[in-house]
C-alpha cells in the first residue's frame, strides 16, 4: 500500500501537471490516505470549480466518481488516532522555526508514520521538507 496526500489524490481525478506519473504510481498498489484527505479532496474539486477550471457539470462528475470510488473502497481512509495527534504535537515542539508546516499536512505525515508507512507521496514542497521530522521519506514522482 502507498500513501498519497491530497495533492496526489486530486491528480487521480484531475489532469493537473504530473497526473500521468501519479496515476501510473497508483496503478502499482493500493492507495491510502488520512481520513481528512477525503474532505480536502472534495474541497480541492470545489476550488477548481470556483476558479473556473471546470464547469458545474464536470464538478458533479468529479464528485460522483470520487464518492463512488470511496464507496467501493477504491481508496483506503486511515483514521487519525490519538497517537497520530500526539505525534503532531511532538513534531511541532521540536520542528525548526524555518519549517513551514500546515496542520492538515502535519496530520498526513503523522497518520502515515503511525500506520507504518516509510514514505509519503506528495507534490507539496513544504510537506516533503517536513517529512523527515516525522521519520518518513517524502517522495514526489512528478518531474
Amino acid at each position: 500500500m502507498i500513501y498519497f496526500d491530497t495533492s496526489y489524490l486530486v491528480r487521480l481525478y484531475v489532469e493537473d501537471p504530473g497526473w500521468e506519473a501519479v496515476r501510473a504510481l497508483a496503478a502499482t498498489d493500493d492507495v491510502a490516505s488520512a481520513v481528512h484527505g477525503r474532505t480536502e479532496t472534495v474541497a480541492a474539486f470545489h476550488r477548481i470549480l470556483r476558479e473556473g477550471h471546470v464547469d458545474v457539470l464536470r464538478f458533479g462528475e468529479l464528485l460522483k466518481q470520487f464518492q463512488d470510488d470511496c464507496a467501493a473502497s477504491g481508496l483506503h481512509w486511515l483514521p487519525l488516532t490519538d497517537a497520530a495527534l500526539s505525534r503532531v504535537e511532538t513534531a511541532y515542539a521540536s520542528l525548526p522555526a524555518t519549517i513551514f508546516l500546515r496542520a492538515a499536512d502535519a496530520l498526513h505525515l503523522a497518520c502515515a508514520a503511525e500506520h507504518g508507512f516509510t514514505e509519503i507521496h506528495s507534490n507539496d514542497a513544504r510537506l516533503l521538507a517536513a517529512a523527515p521530522h516525522f521519520g518518513i521519506k517524502g517522495v514526489n514522482v512528478i518531474p
